[in-house]
């Protein structure tokens, strides 16, 4: 039989054909743009996304036997508010998780109901990126369009929503609305009532690996794909890469080098840290996980290169880079290029260079880019190591990953072993093994990982380097604070 994982991304959607076993038959990969219609939004047209993977599916599957397509799931961008008419008409453009219009909604939240209230309803405070906060700007800036809401979700869910014609999320992704009851897996009577929608508004709730439904006839027939084909829940594009890389079970680690960048740790129960620095989501294995997340990561490279320099030969650039340079770079690099959300939870703090000076080189500038944003991971990790919680190992994932160097530099800056999945279609990878325990092709989620996610590398830290990033890093994480009150005055007009 044959599985389709589907990586609904922000810049593009990635769909990956597999068999029973796991093994990639083929990747297609779609983009579809994105706007910033004013500095520090950030939104798309979910029909974009929806022609999409209609274009991607059918050239993913065209020379197969379309027949012994058994199962769907996808893996998605989290947080992005998506909202229908009673016609299932898309109210306005999705508002996505890289999106800082929310700030005054998110104090309110923060400020007003306060943090202690938000940890009780969901286990997790405001953010800027998440759903909540969107919905509240809505209701006050667009007032005509929040009242027609009909339907609320999440944007991998709108794709499972036109596919299958069933309105529903899974708990990992509905985790990051701030609406969820994550500890009970529920929907939160509470922010419900503060964001001031209904409950009928919002999708029934499955776990990531449930069947959700089958395809519409309209799909089947558009696809050429049987109409019993099952569609997973799925996940939020962060749990469905851990599930692509093995991240299941107690305490096990996974860092993903995306547009974003993320640490995630699995858990078999749910835990909060004191700050809230880092979030506490359900699970695509179904239990929990607490994840790090910063908003800028391989976008970091991508704008260096490609917006400043001009080039797009990532590894021309980074070869000047040699092993006795790591650790004696005079330049820092504050990767908040769209704001930062863990574990500093600011949208007004932005990207800066730091110890610039007449012998500082295009490779020095490069290279405390990469190393910016290792330090920021390394960020969340001290959070985690305040829980009690020890990683001395993790695999890694995401387009950054490619880069040799980059994962020597995590490795050293992190001072921990990182190992690295034979494939790196993470997210999509983690939507086939959900549609296919889905099928019923495995028992659960950790038998299917078992016996499909293989790993084909170790990179291991260097005793000398990461000795040199470690005096380096004291000195990393006191430049957030001290710069902390020059970026509030920066984003007063």
């Amino acid at each position: 039989m044959f599985y389709i994982g589907i990586d609904l991304g922000t810049s593009a959607v990635k769909l990956l054909l597999a068999d029973e076993k796991g093994n990639i038959l083929n990747t297609v990969s779609e983009e579809y743009p994105i706007s910033f219609p004013k500095p520090g939004w950030s939104e798309q047209n979910p029909e974009d996304w929806l022609k999409a993977v209609e274009k991607g599916m059918k050239t993913l599957t065209k020379d197969i036997d379309k027949s012994k397509v058994s199962g769907i799931g996808a893996g998605g961008q989290m947080h992005g508010l998506v909202i229908l008419d009673e016609n299932d008409k898309v109210l306005r453009p999705a508002i996505l998780w890289n999106d800082g219009r929310t700030q005054e909604e998110t104090e309110y939240l923060n400020n007003v109901i306060g943090t202690d209230k938000l940890t009780e309803y969901t286990g997790n405070i405001a953010f800027a990126g998440f759903t909540a906060p969107k919905i509240l700007w809505v209701k006050k800036h667009e007032p005509e369009l929040f009242a027609k809401i009909k339907k609320i979700m999440l944007p991998k869910d709108y794709i499972n929503y036109m596919l299958t014609g069933v309105h529903c999320t899974d708990y990992s992704d509905a985790s990051g609305m701030l609406l969820l009851d994550v500890k009970n897996k529920k929907w939160s009577d509470e922010m419900i009532s503060i964001c001031g929608i209904s409950i009928n508004q919002l999708p029934k709730l499955y776990e990531s690996y449930e069947c959700v439904g089958t395809l519409t006839k309209k799909y089947s027939e558009m696809f050429g794909f049987p109409e019993n084909v099952k569609v997973a829940a799925g996940a939020g594009d962060n749990a469905a890469a851990a599930i692509g890389t093995g991240i299941v079970g107690n305490l096990a680690c996974n860092i993903s080098l995306g547009t974003s960048g993320t640490i995630f740790i699995s858990n078999d129960k749910f835990m909060v840290d004191s700050e809230n620095a880092l979030h506490s989501f359900a699970h695509a294995d179904g239990g929990w996980h607490l994840m790090g997340c910063m908003l800028s990561a391989a976008s970091c490279n991508k704008w260096w290169f490609e917006e400043i320099l001009r080039t797009k030969d990532y590894s021309a650039e980074q070869s000047p880079i040699k092993d006795e340079m790591l650790g004696n770079n005079h330049i820092y690099f504050l990767p908040y290029l769209m704001g930062e959300r863990s574990p500093h939870n600011n949208p007004n703090a932005r990207g800066c260079f730091i110890g610039l000076s007449m012998d500082s080189t295009r490779a020095d500038i490069t290279q405390s880019i990469l190393e910016g944003v290792a330090f920021a991971i390394r960020d969340s990790f001290e959070v985690a190591k305040k829980l009690g919680i020890k990683i001395e190992k993790s695999m890694i994932c995401g387009g950054g990953a490619k880069s040799p160097l980059w994962k020597k530099i995590v490795a050293n800056i992190l001072n921990i072993e990182l190992t690295i999945p034979e494939t790196e279609q993470g997210p999509g990878l983690g939507g086939v093994i959900l549609a296919a325990v889905a099928d019923g092709a495995f028992l659960s989620v950790e038998d299917a990982v078992s016996k499909i996610v293989k790993i084909t590398d170790t990179v291991k830290p260097n005793p000398e380097i990461a000795e040199r990033y470690e005096k380096k890093y004291q000195k990393f994480k006191t430049l957030y604070p001290t710069l902390k009150t020059t970026f509030q005055n920066l984003a007063v007009d």
